[in-house]
């Protein structure tokens, strides 16, 4: 753009010297002070140019830097949301599948019993030691099925959070 302000400037300084010189080859004094004059307005619209070239720059490096830290805290913000996995789950759905286990296992256990009741009094224990379990099992599931959804309310009190955080942003 500079290039082609300056083979204007110097187009109009060529134009006007070759109209304006006499027969004696000289120009006037108005026709150079015409000239110089349209070359120092040329110069201040090319300064004046550059100075905002300068300034969008700027401008645009300040954006660039909000727009990296804000990529950055919407980065934190992910990783926050994606380690709110809860654990507590795992531990609950083990319990359930011990529990099914058990139930399969306590069935055949009560048959077993009732036919061998008179026979054998192992088949009983073992029926009622399973049965135990099985309630021990049921209160340890309740214990964490309250445990899952108190972590429940705080991961979405978290989530929330998290949210408005995020509005923050916009």
């Amino acid at each position: 753009m500079q290039r082609q302000g300056s083979e204007v400037a110097q187009s109009v300084t060529g134009q006007m010297s070759m109209s304006s010189m006499s027969f004696n080859g000289a120009m006037s004094k108005e026709d150079e002070e015409l000239a110089k004059s349209a070359l120092s307005t040329f110069r201040a619209k090319e300064e004046e140019i550059e100075k905002k070239k300068v300034e969008v720059r700027e401008r645009v490096q300040l954006q660039l830097g909000r727009i990296e830290e804000e990529t950055k805290r919407l980065a934190t913000i992910r990783e926050e949301l994606e380690s709110l996995s809860d654990p507590m789950r795992k531990e609950v759905n083990i319990v359930r599948k011990k529990i099914d286990s058990v139930n399969k296992e306590l069935k055949p256990l009560g048959q077993s019993c009732q036919k061998k009741e008179k026979e054998n009094k192992d088949a009983p224990e073992a029926f009622n030691d399973k049965n135990k379990e099985k309630v021990q099992l049921i209160t340890k599931l309740m214990e964490r099925e309250q445990l899952v959804s108190e972590s429940e309310r705080l991961r979405m009190k978290k989530l929330e959070e998290l949210s408005k955080s995020i509005e923050t942003i916009r």
